[in-house]
């Protein structure tokens, strides 16, 4: 996947502003990027297209059929056997995703010719905190698992972590270079959710995928994010560059659009002082659960280290409403780390009550000094509403 360049267009995300750029050359433009940041749930529709039945996963009668055949045969999709030649370039499955909404993987489907995946997903008890919404950890893991859904349900996937076939040759992992994510508001108990996720390229050796969570009822803006991936070796555990076969086998599931759907931050993260840091949390090491199935430690892990270190006082008025992070090494089962946190917008960590904005700086380090993770945070006074007021760089 190389750069893509073109003319930027802005379009308006939950009060946000987002930047994109639609390429000239490259991949050819299947997608219109505006349409999926329009906040009626219905918008990904084509008038011409739409079904008999409504969105919730009712299918039409061949489609319905197509799936019992499916199901009594047992049949899996693979990318083998279910590519189609399309204007010397493969589409997955079939050449409109829009119309074939087949409900394969945890009731999600594909649409746009398969480029974006969409799933509604359930606020469940145990992803709830004391305020009955649902916890900056649960909406992180359900960022990764839409994102392998989609490579399941295309036939991309087929080892590992989103690893493609190529990459299984290669003994290639997908790995996180950098997450940033900005909640407007945390959903509650029992709310239907619509998640709506895609790819594209992030540079010469990264892989772009953005998020935009929704109310699946108002088509309410809650949550966006963005995150880049690299390729690492499994067995060196050195990052790889992404191969001319690997290209050629991501691009037809890549979207041509090169920025984020959030606006980067544009302040560089300095590694924290640690004789500067205001909180330390100390001894911490991982278990058993907290391994992925790349054998390190998941990225959802690290939220919780960072959070150790933020004062209790603090999550008792407000609400994270974005975060920032830069992994710099990854750690494994006999790593012991530090958290430590400095707060650095105006004020000290004992007079939160006269702001309304509250922004700290993260450092995770092993014991022996060596930088794991570096991060941001900007946390919001609750309102009236438990609504996490709308942020912008």
């Amino acid at each position: 996947m190389s750069n893509l360049t073109g003319t930027p267009t802005r379009s308006s995300v939950g009060g946000r502003r987002a930047d994109y750029s639609t390429a000239a050359g490259g991949f050819p433009v299947r997608l219109h990027v505006q349409s999926l940041l329009r906040k009626t749930p219905s918008s990904l529709k084509s008038p011409e297209k739409i079904m008999k039945h409504d969105e919730m996963g009712i299918v039409s009668a061949p489609e319905r059929k197509l799936v019992k055949q499916l199901r009594a045969s047992n049949t899996r999709f693979s990318a083998a056997d279910s590519t189609l030649a399309v204007n010397g370039k493969n589409k997955k499955l079939t050449d409109d995703w829009e119309s074939k909404k087949l409900d394969l993987v945890a009731g999600g489907r594909l649409l746009q010719d398969g480029l974006v995946y969409r799933q509604n997903i359930s606020v469940r008890s145990f992803e709830i905190g004391g305020d009955r919404k649902m916890s900056f950890g649960a909406l992180l893991n359900h960022l990764q698992d839409t994102a392998l859904n989609q490579g399941i349900i295309t036939g991309l996937l087929v080892d590992g972590f989103g690893s493609t076939r190529e990459m299984s040759r290669n003994n290639l992992i997908w790995v996180v270079s950098t997450l940033h994510v900005v909640v407007d508001r945390y959903p509650t108990w029992t709310e239907v959710v619509e998640v709506d996720t895609w790819m594209y390229a992030s540079g010469k050796n990264g892989l772009g995928r953005d998020w935009i969570f929704r109310d699946s009822k108002t088509g309410e803006t809650l949550a966006n994010a963005t995150s880049v991936y690299v390729m690492m070796n499994r067995e060196t555990r050195k990052l790889s560059k992404i191969a001319k076969e690997m290209r050629d086998e991501l691009e037809p599931y890549v979207m041509d659009c090169e920025r984020p759907i959030i606006n980067k931050d544009g302040r560089k993260i300095q590694k924290l002082d640690v004789s500067a840091a205001d909180q330390r949390c100390t001894g911490l090491s991982p278990g058993w659960k907290d391994m992925d199935i790349n054998q390190h430690v998941s990225n959802v892990k690290y939220i919780d280290w960072i959070l150790e270190s933020v004062p209790h006082s603090l999550m008792e008025r407000y609400d994270l409403n974005a975060m920032t992070l830069e992994y710099k090494k990854e750690c494994d089962m006999d790593s012991v780390l530090q958290s430590l946190s400095k707060r650095v917008s105006e004020g000290s960590t004992d007079s939160f009550s006269a702001s309304k904005v509250v922004e700290f700086d993260h450092l995770l380090r092993l014991e022996n000094g060596r930088e794991i993770l570096r991060g941001r945070t900007v946390w919001k006074l609750r309102d009236t509403n438990n609504r996490v007021n709308s942020y912008i760089y």
